[in-house]
C-alpha cells in the first residue's frame, strides 16, 4: 500500500511539474510575442532575419576556416558524436531509417522563431517520425552568435546537443525540446553560453546526465564537430532559420505572427500535400 501511495504521489508531482513547465513556456512565448509586435520591434527583428542570408554565409565561412581563433575549439581533436550521419556526422537523424520520406529541419539554438517551431511542432514531428511517416534530419546553424552581437550560446548548445545524441537519438529529441521550451526571452541573451545552464536543463531529461555527457558539455568535446556542422549550413546555401523541407521542398512553418508556428493539423496537412509519391 505504501508503494502504491508513493507511486501515485510521484505521478501527481510529475504531472504538476510538467504543467508548471508548460505554463512557463507559454508565458515566455507570450512575452516574446508581445515584445516582437510592439513599438517597431518586429521590424527590427525581421530586418535581422532578412539580412541573415548574407551574414550567415559570411559568418559560417569565417568560422569554418578551422576555428583557430575560437578558444572553445582551438587545439581540440575532431570527435564525431555517435548516432550522427553524413560527412563528418553533420546530420542528426531521428526516426525509422527505411522511411520513404525525409523531413529536414535547420535550427539555430538562439533563434526565437526556431523556438516557436519546436515548441509548436516538435511533438508532432516526433509523433510522425515514430509512426514512420518520414525520417527526420536535424541540421544546425550557429550564425546567431555573431548576428546577435556576439556570444557562444549557439555553438555551445549544439555541442551539448551533440553530447545528447551521443547518448541516444531519443535523449537528443527530449533535450532539444527542453532547450527550446526554456529559450531566452531576449534574443540577445546568451543564456546557452553558460555550461551550468546547459547542465541544469539536462537534468530535465531522465538519464541524460551521465559522466560522459557532463564531461562533453564541460570540456566542449564536440566543438570541432560544431564547426563542421556550421560550415555545412553555409556550404548548402541555407539562408536563415528555421528552415524546414519535406523531400527537398521547403515548407512555411511560421505564421508570421511573432514566433508562432502553424498549428499541428495544418502542418500534417502540408506534409501530406507536399511530400513526393513513394518510389
Amino acid at each position: 500500500m505504501a508503494t502504491s501511495t508513493n507511486t501515485k504521489k510521484d505521478r501527481r508531482r510529475e504531472s504538476r511539474d510538467r504543467l508548471r513547465q508548460e505554463r512557463e513556456a507559454q508565458a515566455r512565448r507570450a512575452r516574446l510575442r508581445g515584445r516582437l509586435l510592439v513599438g517597431g520591434s518586429l521590424v527590427a527583428v525581421l530586418g535581422i532575419a532578412a539580412g541573415v542570408g548574407v551574414y550567415a554565409a559570411d559568418s559560417s565561412a569565417s568560422s569554418a576556416a578551422g576555428g583557430a581563433g575560437d578558444p572553445d575549439t582551438a587545439g581540440k581533436p575532431f570527435v564525431q558524436p555517435a548516432n550522427t550521419t553524413g560527412a563528418d556526422g553533420v546530420v542528426v537523424p531521428y526516426g525509422k531509417a527505411d522511411a520513404k520520406h525525409t523531413l529536414t529541419v535547420w535550427l539555430d539554438p538562439r533563434c526565437p522563431y526556431c523556438a516557436g517551431v519546436e515548441i509548436g511542432l516538435g511533438g508532432t514531428i516526433k509523433e510522425q517520425a515514430d509512426a514512420g511517416e518520414y525520417k527526420v534530419e536535424y541540421r544546425f546553424a550557429t550564425f546567431l552568435d555573431g548576428a546577435l552581437g556576439g556570444g557562444k550560446g549557439s555553438k555551445r548548445a549544439v555541442n551539448a546537443l551533440g553530447a545528447a545524441v551521443d547518448e541516444s537519438p531519443e535523449k537528443f529529441m527530449e533535450y532539444l525540446q527542453v532547450l527550446y521550451k526554456n529559450h531566452p526571452e531576449e534574443e540577445t541573451d546568451d543564456k546557452y553560453g553558460s555550461t551550468a545552464t546547459l547542465l541544469e536543463l539536462a537534468d530535465r531529461v531522465p538519464g541524460l546526465r551521465t559522466p560522459a555527457f557532463d564531461r562533453a558539455v564541460r570540456e566542449l568535446t564536440y566543438m570541432p564537430w560544431v564547426d563542421k556542422v556550421g560550415k555545412a549550413f553555409h556550404d548548402e546555401g541555407v539562408k536563415g532559420t528555421p528552415a524546414v523541407f519535406i523531400d527537398g521542398e521547403q515548407l512555411t512553418v511560421n505564421t508570421g505572427r511573432g514566433i508562432d508556428s502553424i498549428a499541428p493539423d495544418a502542418f500534417k496537412k502540408l506534409i501530406a500535400e507536399k511530400r513526393k509519391p513513394n518510389p
